[in-house]
């Protein structure tokens, strides 16, 4: 676990560090750049230890403190858990270790989406530890009589996207198999529950074979960060450009190379 050292105040010209344990928060730092520009980035994908979901919520939670303690002590001055899997597991802990740095988590868009129409029918899809997490649970009694809310597991999609495939035969049949039920039984809406998902939001709208509503979490977490950003002054006030810098737990350089990729690859809805 990584020792609390002397963490110094955080200054509005350090950067921003974006977590997850791989490649899919890419998606959530594409949208903290779409509504920030002028901030600096750091993204670390925790690519050795992936992926999170199929991990136990110990397991989760003591490498996220010790990712995003390291990630603290070499000078990030928020930290995005850009990982519903981590979030639940981490974000509380790492909340009273460092009280002075914003650290913002990730939860499924159910509330959107359970609110988006009368009694919506609503399938979450998400990892299968974000799905049995205490606080995805109190999320969705909340929401438990205002909609219909379907839970399925999908732990393949990371696997592709984590090998930079966001579309091929082999993902579509995947999702063919996945999403049959809900051919039969239409549904209004899709909670993306993991960052990695929204790569595949195309195959996911090709494999059910109807118009569906889809939504995800990241931009209302970078709405979140400039929202904690702005209470503690430590937005960045340059004009220009910020810096984006990518790091892997692997190491090597095909790594950062997709990093890269994913990034151009995501779209925002």
């Amino acid at each position: 676990m990584a020792q609390q050292r002397n963490i110094q105040k955080p200054r509005p010209s350090q950067p921003i560090a974006v977590f997850d344990s791989g490649f899919g928060g890419i998606s959530v730092l594409k949208e903290l750049a779409r509504l920030m520009p002028g901030e600096n980035y750091l993204y670390y994908g925790d690519c050795k230890n992936a992926p999170y979901g199929t991990k136990s919520t110990a397991e989760v939670r003591d490498l996220t403190v010790w990712n995003i303690g390291r990630l603290i002590e070499n000078g990030a001055k928020a930290v995005v858990i850009a990982c519903n899997t981590a979030t639940s597991a981490a974000a509380e802990t790492l909340r009273e270790k460092y009280p002075d740095i914003p650290i913002i988590g990730m939860e499924p868009a159910l509330k959107p989406a359970a609110l988006s129409m009368d009694h919506a029918q609503v399938l979450v899809m998400a990892t299968a530890l974000t799905l049995r997490e205490d606080k995805f649970h109190q999320l969705l009694q909340t929401f438990e009589n205002t909609a219909d809310i379907y839970l399925l597991p999908a732990p393949g999609i990371v696997e592709f996207v984590e090998q930079g495939v966001t579309e091929s035969p082999g993902l579509s049949a995947y999702l063919s198999e996945l999403l049959a039920p809900y051919r039969r039984q239409r549904v209004d809406c899709i909670v993306l529950g993991c960052t990695h998902f929204p790569f595949v939001r195309e195959s996911i709208r090709r494999a059910l074979g109807y118009p569906v509503r889809f939504f995800e979490g990241g931009r209302g977490a970078a709405r979140e960060t400039r929202r904690r950003l702005q209470a503690q002054c430590l937005c960045n006030p340059q004009a220009k450009p910020g810096t984006l810098n990518f790091e892997t737990s692997c190491g090597a350089s095909e790594k950062k190379r997709l990093c890269q990729k994913l990034f151009g690859l995501y779209q925002p809805m």
